[in-house]
């Protein structure tokens, strides 16, 4: 297949690394793209979407895969559709369940799907009020995108009601916080699970676990992510089944009643409280940095399950999953999540350790190209994911290769998994 790959990041290139590895030889274009991904097919730059879709039928592209949930929120896959194309995300509509907050808690009320109480709101006294009642501490959410940092944990009522303040002046978010949610805040263990959706039928991946905080042991401001493992030996079968009973089934029930049948990656943030699942917050796209290790976990041929999601023909595929774990452990540049950092080349040392060379691989994200070298521009640069018999296996052999990499400034946590390993 012409295999079309929208996205610059990690998630992107770990979805067409994984595309690359398959026995069949498909032809990959990621746009944008990184700095690396030309090293697995062709990058090109149309940002105009309905130019991009005339571009992908003059190039007969047979599949379109949608990454970042910003062209999701926009539309994009409505405008592939309207030419005949096929794409693998949720429309515009659909996305909404990611594009607002305030829509995606209304769909959890509406159709009894489990989530913590909470009220939506445009006004600071009714906010504050609301605050008032409530036991700390207690979640702000900004209505909009804020790519995954729209959301405050405050640990007084103070501190709520400034933050519920500032986003609704629009100082905190702009145009993203001028409606906001205010929520009780569950104590639990959180859990990454991503469903593929056709609008009808389903296949859920194993669950993940994201590390948000820059520091160890979860410390520091929240970031897009700093690593993540997978399987989670935190969830077991009866976690999965209330999932699917209590969560997706009523979910894809409830979106086809509301006129916008989801079809894509449903990405549900679980708070598991005494054993029962809790929705934190929908997603309509892949986690980043749980793709990067979710899709090399993939038996099935990854272009295959996308194809499938789109062409509504999941009920035809038997998923299978290997049998071993992955950690991903993300390198960032210095000063991230404060700032930028100044571009820095990149060296990979030669690994002649075959564990390392069998069990691990890099997938690029924040990375530019000049010359044939690979710089490190963006907050996160890359990621070092290795894979193992258990937990701890993979961690090592991620962390050996971390080693072996090499920038200006670099960083990253030394504990991804740990909650796996305790």
């Amino acid at each position: 297949m012409n295999i079309l790959i929208l996205g610059s990041g990690g998630r992107e290139y770990s979805i067409g690394l994984a595309i690359s590895k398959e026995e069949e030889n498909h032809n990959l274009f990621f746009m944008p793209g990184n700095g690396a991904t030309d090293n697995l097919g062709t990058n090109i730059n149309i940002k105009d979407y309905n130019e991009l879709a005339q571009w992908a039928k003059e190039n007969t592209i047979d599949l379109t895969i949608v990454g970042p949930e910003a062209p999701l929120v926009d539309g994009v896959v409505d405008i592939f559709k309207e030419n005949a194309l096929t794409v693998f995300g949720p429309s515009k509509a659909a996305a909404q369940l990611e594009g607002s907050k305030v829509y995606m808690k209304n769909i959890l009320k509406k159709y009894n799907i489990p989530t913590a109480a909470f009220i939506e709101t445009t006004s600071v006294e009714e906010a504050h009020d609301f605050i008032d009642t409530m036991n700390e501490p207690i979640v702000v959410k900004a209505d909009g995108l804020c790519a995954g940092k729209g959301v405050i944990i405050a640990q007084s009522k103070e501190e709520a009601k400034k933050a519920a303040s500032d986003m609704l002046s629009g100082e905190s978010f702009g145009d993203a916080g001028t409606s906001i949610v205010v929520e009780e805040y569950l104590d639990g263990y959180e859990l990454s699970i991503f469903a593929i959706c056709d609008g009808d039928n389903y296949k859920v991946l194993p669950a993940a676990q994201d590390h948000k905080r820059v520091g160890d042991g979860d410390t520091g401001p929240n970031t897009g992510g700093m690593g993540a493992y997978a399987p989670t030996p935190l969830v077991n079968d009866d976690i999965y089944k209330k999932v699917e009973e209590r969560v997706i089934k009523p979910t894809l029930e409830g979106m086809k009643k509301e006129g916008a049948p989801f079809e894509g990656v449903l990405f549900i943030g679980v708070m598991v409280v005494n054993g029962e699942p809790i929705i934190l917050e929908y997603n309509v796209r892949f986690g980043d940095p749980e793709c990067e290790i979710l899709m090399p976990l993939l038996e099935t041929p990854v272009s295959e399950l996308f194809y499938k999601g789109a062409t509504k023909q999941l009920d035809k595929l038997d998923i299978k999953i290997k049998n071993e774990y992955g950690v991903a452990v993300v390198m960032a540049s210095g000063n991230y999540p404060y700032g930028s950092s100044p571009a820095s080349e990149i060296i990979v040392d030669e690994i002649v350790d075959e564990e390392i060379l069998n069990n691990t691989h890099i997938s690029y994200a924040g990375v530019s190209k000049e010359d044939g070298k690979l710089f490190a521009t963006g907050g996160r640069v890359l990621l070092c994911v290795g894979f193992g018999e258990t937990i701890k296996q993979a961690r090592d052999r991620a962390y050996k290769l971390c080693g072996q990499v090499h920038f200006a400034g670099k960083k990253c946590r030394t504990d991804i998994a740990y909650q796996a390993l305790k």
